[in-house]
């Protein structure tokens, strides 16, 4: 199992066959799927300057890692490394997008307590609010809050709800664009306010 590179670099054939190219297929599964991941993330945020350098590079490392396949159909160790670096790489992909945090999310809160709270520390850390008045599938009323937020504000929009009521249900959904608000201004955002809870407090109607 002479090999060139294994000339070269002077290591056995035996553990550059066995042990250093199924370590490279691994790497590079990783490598490759990771940056797959992060380019399907791109494609869905709408970013498409970047998006075809992430598969540039994706094809290419990929072309290099079955190229080894082909040279070493022998060897079980380079499937496996195959395998067990694509399983690796999507792993390792999704701790990437999570940590990297692109584009925009929208979050939607319903509660059934009093939201002033909420709405008045979200106002101020600066999101822009929706705010509707609801009923619940139990009859009951309800308060709807969306907001659309970068991803990197998600753990602090998190605190923020479940300080104001550990029970409240919301939901999270990835936004592939989203324009800059026309409207802004605490005036307006106190009257919304304002009106909210006078709804909120007034009688149902019969």
């Amino acid at each position: 199992m002479n090999s060139p590179i294994a000339t070269a670099l002077g290591i056995d054939p035996d553990i550059f066959h066995w042990v250093v190219v199924p370590l490279a297929i691994f790497l590079a599964r990783i490598v490759d799927v990771s940056i797959n991941t992060l380019r399907t993330v791109l494609m869905l945020g709408g970013r498409r300057k970047l998006a075809p350098i992430f598969g540039f590079f994706e094809a290419l490392i990929w072309l290099i890692a079955i190229g080894q396949i082909m040279k070493n159909l022998d060897s079980p160790m380079s499937y496996l490394a195959y395998a067990g670096g694509f399983a690796t790489g999507i792993f390792v992909g999704m701790l990437l997008e999570e940590k990297l945090a692109f584009g925009k999310v929208i979050v939607r809160i319903i509660t059934v307590h009093q939201a002033q709270d909420l709405i008045v520390k979200m106002r101020d850390a600066g999101y822009g609010l929706t705010i509707v008045n609801a009923e619940g599938g139990r009859g009951g009323k309800v308060n709807l809050i969306f907001s659309v937020v970068n991803r990197t504000d998600l753990p602090t929009i998190k605190r923020m709800i479940f300080n104001h009521d550990p029970e409240t249900f919301f939901s999270v959904e990835s936004v592939r664009f989203a324009t800059e608000p026309s409207f802004s201004g605490d005036d307006s955002l106190d009257a919304d306010i304002e009106s909210y809870n006078s709804k909120a407090s007034s009688p149902p109607r019969r």
